[in-house]
């Protein structure tokens, strides 16, 4: 049945493109046959009962049934390359073997009994964690989401400091919290309400669209970018913008941290000019506040040449907060500190119903020993530098690429107007992303003005699936464009 719906499907899309699709990867795996509610009824519910908040990225939304490592299935049978991963959450692939019996032994063993007891797994699962944390990051606090644990961050850090001012980058994603808010520096994400007071946001120091430029830890520069060999001369101008907020906007003795991205994800993938970060680090210190990495999307060994973001950027934070793909899809995340910072935090009582449940724990320690045992770092690596090989190529051929960015698996590739830096339209952007996943390639967006295409696939991708992608997008960009004519 499954094939049947597979050729009448590549059918359509013959008629639709005048050239037959690409070929996807070949696959053994054999999904199983969808018995859940209709398409209609689904269309039904979520207008009835969903949040209109929670939209269709899609024109024609898809009804997802299955995953079986880096696809996705829908509920008619056909397979999707999945470049997005769940937002950045599916670390080791869909329904890996080894995490799936993880789990499933955890769940005959013991489901929950909180943290205020224990029990193995937490332990096994803390010592783990922190063995993969250079200097004295070594204390660990097992929640729940990415925003839980920001919002734990910010906490630790005023109690550490005794002081109450916060400042993120321009343009940057912390959380959707009530507090976080004020954090999170994307206008589509801030609601028009008040949030509480102390939170301030700096300039984002950004090679493509900054001021300055800059080069970037990335195989793709900027056109006409400098090339530094180390740190690079425009992250000193930026780190100028930062000091002046200090100096100017924040009372004297009131920083209580900057937090930052090693790359900012929800925001397009965009990187900082080298050197930018260290700086920075070092000028928090100055004022007296921590650094707090955010390594929700840039963590566990994403990004290639190291197992956390920051590493590449030669610091090492005060806060770490990472989630996502910690549990490749299992609802976890977690805050890594030092001990004197976890210290201050005894002024008051603190626990947790669900972080650090023996479910959780016993799926990221699996997560940690699959990223091992698959070298899934060094694919991140190998298959990232492969991807903006053929990335960069292609921008070449299509001048409605601006820009090909990242390092590792976490990728962006930003559109703008042929011959200028001004964003794609979002309703252009869209058909391009709705070709895709016509063609069997499901990727994210992001970006301010949403032109960004966000490639974050499950950490187990390969050279075929890039190929595919290319040529999927090729394909999108060339059918987006006849219908311009």
């Amino acid at each position: 049945m499954a094939d049947k719906v597979v050729k009448l499907c590549c059918n359509t899309i013959l008629r639709r493109y005048g050239t037959a699709p690409a070929a996807k990867p070949n696959s053994d795996f054999i999904p199983k046959q969808y018995v859940g509610p209709s398409y209609q009824k689904t269309e039904q519910v979520k207008s009835a009962h969903i949040p209109p908040a929670m939209y269709n990225i899609y024109k024609r939304p898809l009804l997802l049934h299955q995953g079986h490592m880096q696809y996705l299935f829908d509920h008619e049978g056909r397979r999707y390359l999945d470049l997005f991963g769940g937002i950045v959450t599916v670390s080791v692939g869909h329904c890996h073997p080894k995490v799936v019996g993880a789990l499933q032994d955890q769940i005959n063993t013991l489901w929950h009994c909180t943290n205020i007891y224990r029990h193995p797994k937490i332990y096994e699962y803390v010592e783990s964690l922190v063995s993969k944390f250079p200097g004295d990051l070594k204390v660990v606090y097992l929640v729940n989401s990415g925003s839980e644990a920001n919002d734990l961050a910010t906490v630790l850090a005023k109690a550490y400091t005794g002081n109450l001012d916060v400042v993120s980058l321009q343009s940057s994603y912390h959380g959707y919290s009530s507090s976080l808010m004020g954090l999170t520096a994307t206008q589509s994400y801030r609601m028009p309400l008040p949030v509480p007071p102390g939170f301030y946001h700096t300039m984002l120091p950004d090679p493509y669209r900054g001021i300055w430029g800059g080069c970037r830890d990335s195989l793709s520069q900027v056109a006409g970018a400098c090339a530094c060999p180390g740190d690079c001369v425009t992250s000193d101008k930026y780190i100028h913008q930062l000091n002046e907020l200090l100096e100017n906007s924040i009372p004297a003795g009131r920083l209580a941290a900057l937090f930052a991205e090693s790359i900012q994800g929800v925001n397009g993938t965009v990187q900082f000019p080298k050197g930018y970060l260290k700086k920075a680090h070092q000028l928090v210190k100055k004022y007296g506040g921590l650094y707090v990495a955010d390594e929700v999307q840039t963590g566990f060994g994403r990004t290639g040449d190291a197992f956390w973001g920051f590493e590449n950027h030669g610091v090492i934070p005060d806060i770490v907060t990472m989630a996502k793909g910690i549990g490749n899809g299992f609802p976890m995340a977690a805050v890594v500190t030092t001990k004197e910072i976890a210290a201050a935090h005894a002024k008051a009582t603190y626990f947790n119903t669900f972080g650090g449940n023996p479910m959780a724990a016993a799926v990221g320690q699996a997560v940690l020993e699959v990223i091992e045992e698959e070298e899934l770092q060094k694919n991140c690596k190998d298959i990232g530098a492969y991807f903006v090989e053929q990335l960069v190529q292609l921008q070449g051929v299509h001048p409605v690429i601006g820009d090909v960015r990242g390092k590792g698996l976490m990728l962006g590739i930003e559109f703008v107007k042929p011959g200028t830096k001004d964003a794609l339209p979002v309703a252009e952007v869209s058909e391009i992303h709705e070709n895709m996943k016509d063609l069997g390639v499901l990727i994210g967006r992001g970006g301010r003005w949403s032109n960004v295409l966000r490639i974050k696939p499950p950490m187990c991708v390969n050279k075929q699936d890039v190929d595919f992608t290319v040529t999927v997008l090729d394909q999108a960009i060339k059918e987006y464009m006849n219908n311009k004519k």
